[in-house]
């Protein structure tokens, strides 16, 4: 008996130790990651911009389908190239190039707990990076090809360099430069304002960080995030200064020229809510539990570096939920310092309400599988082939029990949880592995039917087979749809200038009922309508004799 005891112990400490934690993270990353299409929105946009380079096009600014794109600097382009390459053998270029999410959100966990580590001890290290895991709002971002995530981890990484600074800060320093620097090529200016700052509240925060010792590190950082900043904008300036020019052009007015109206406010806190859900009442706890110790900077670093994410918010005035992912390092940190102090019932009505809302969720996707394989419930039936009416279920029983082993896998996991005041953290991160492996073992067919833009772009090559179709002029085409036609089709469509083109055909996109028609001397000589309802897209191809 003491025997299997001792075994069944260290079972359990496999499980949900260290090993447990590696291995849930990676089947979260991992799951979903490959095997689809590059899916409609920052998915087929931002893999339009890694086509190019692994073209051997725009290595140094990113572009779409040979149209520069200045939304982001080139770092996640690079790394999702780097990977498509060194993989093409075994994946396809879009799912290769995905895995640069992968190391990036795997960087940004890593980093977080780090931080939690230096900033509260080591036993908020696994709440950090399973708190993370179960957050709501980064799943669907953790998963697509997203430049955002890259921006994360560098704001991760200069969190935990600058909470070395006080007992490491030769080391400290060099971490949190290379972090600045690397949020600067992530993502341009708004990585410099969510990451230089955090220098000064160090020093404004910590009196310990005064001494020349720590001075010197946080000089050496801010030294290593100014330089290496520098260098992508130089060797830009010397290669294509216009593009530099365009760049700045674009860059410095983003941050600021269009910031959220106040009415706009409230729809950016109900956002807020269920994206950093369950981050921010754990959060909120921490502070209230912290609240004679706020300016010391355990505190003051991750609040600092929140009002700073949520500054950039207002005044880019984007409420885009991929423009939520900053504000999740410092309430990870904020949320780890507060799960040891939890009450045990506040714990405990925490940990029964994870499970719960997992096994409500888990529920309405069983409903959405069945609504397309046995057309019940009927009215949820009806949307579904409204809104794709050419979509048909194959091998649903494969998909039946493969869903069927994961929502057994995660009862037992949840009932074999032993208890500890890690343990809700650990029902919110095993609930969302859970649900995003059943999301896609019973729902990827559908959403890559619903999602992507190859059968479209097949069909509008077949149309133009034949042609000399070297030039083909757009309108009202979205970066993600010109990103498509680039991949599947070979097609580059060029840009209008006003209102003329050199072009003899001309694609055009409408959706939502936004019909636009060029002039008589254009005759249209395809169609394709994809999806139905309000969400239906139609394009239209012409040609000038």
């Amino acid at each position: 008996m003491t025997g299997e005891s001792s075994g069944t112990s260290s079972i359990r400490q496999q499980l949900f130790g260290a090993t447990g934690l590696a291995l849930l993270i990676a089947l979260y990353l991992l799951t979903g990651l490959t095997g689809h299409d590059p899916w409609r929105g920052d998915d087929a946009r931002h893999f339009g911009a890694i086509l190019e380079m692994l073209q051997g096009n725009s290595l140094l600014f990113p572009a779409i389908a040979g149209q520069p794109e200045t939304a982001f600097p080139p770092l996640y382009y690079w790394t999702g190239a780097a990977f498509a390459r060194l993989l093409a053998p075994l994946l396809p270029p879009h799912d290769g190039a995905r895995l640069a999410t992968t190391l990036f959100t795997a960087l940004a966990i890593f980093w977080i707990a780090r931080a939690a580590t230096r900033l509260y001890g080591r036993h908020t290290r696994t709440p950090a990076a399973l708190l993370t895991l179960g957050t709501l709002g980064l799943v669907l971002h953790a998963h697509e090809t997203q430049p955002m995530i890259a921006l994360m981890a560098m704001q991760a990484l200069t969190l935990a360099g600058l909470s070395h600074i006080p007992t490491r800060p030769a080391l400290g320093g060099f971490q949190a430069g290379l972090g600045a620097a690397l949020a600067f090529l992530a993502a341009g200016l708004p990585g410099v304002v969510l990451t230089i700052p955090l220098f000064i509240v160090v020093i404004a925060a910590c009196p310990e960080c005064r001494d020349p010792r720590a001075s010197s590190g946080l000089i050496i950082g801010l030294s290593l995030a100014i330089g290496a900043s520098a260098l992508w904008p130089l060797a830009l300036h010397y290669q294509s200064p216009e593009l530099l020019a365009l760049w700045w052009r674009v860059e410095w007015p983003n941050l600021w020229t269009d910031p959220l109206r106040g009415d706009e406010l409230a729809r950016l806190v109900e956002l807020l809510s269920w994206f950093a859900w369950p981050l921010w009442p754990i959060a909120l706890w921490s502070l209230w539990r912290t609240r004679r110790h706020l300016l010391h900077v355990p505190f003051f670093l991750p609040i600092a570096a929140l009002a700073l994410a949520l500054a950039w918010i207002i005044a880019n005035g984007s409420l885009g939920q991929a423009s939520m992912l900053p504000v999740v390092p410092p309430l990870a940190l904020l949320a780890a310092s507060g799960v040891p102090s939890l009450r045990r019932g506040a714990a405990n009505a925490f940990d029964w309400f994870a499970v719960m809302t997992f096994g409500v969720f888990a529920l309405l996707l069983w409903i959405a599988w069945s609504a397309q394989v046995f057309l019940w419930p009927p009215g949820l039936a009806r949307y579904l082939v409204r809104i794709a009416p050419d979509f048909a279920m194959h091998s649903p029983g494969i998909s039946a029990a493969t869903g069927i082993t994961i929502f057994a896998a995660w009862v037992l996991l949840v009932a074999w949880l032993p208890r500890s005041p890690t343990r809700a953290p650990a029902n919110w991160a095993l609930g969302m592995t859970m649900l995003w492996c059943l999301a896609i073992a019973l729902l990827k067919p559908w959403f890559d039917h619903d999602r992507s833009y190859r059968p479209t772009a097949m069909s509008l090559k077949i149309a133009l087979a034949g042609e000399r179709a070297d030039c083909v002029a757009m309108m009202n085409l979205s970066a993600s749809q010109r990103a498509s036609f680039h991949y599947f089709a070979g097609i580059r469509p060029e840009k209008v200038v006003n209102n003329e083109t050199p072009c003899r055909f001309l694609l055009a996109s409408d959706d939502r009922g936004n019909t636009q028609t060029p002039a008589t001397e254009w005759q249209q000589i395809w169609e394709y309508r994809r999806g139905g309802g309000k969400k239906q897209e139609i394009f239209r191809l012409y040609r000038r004799d």
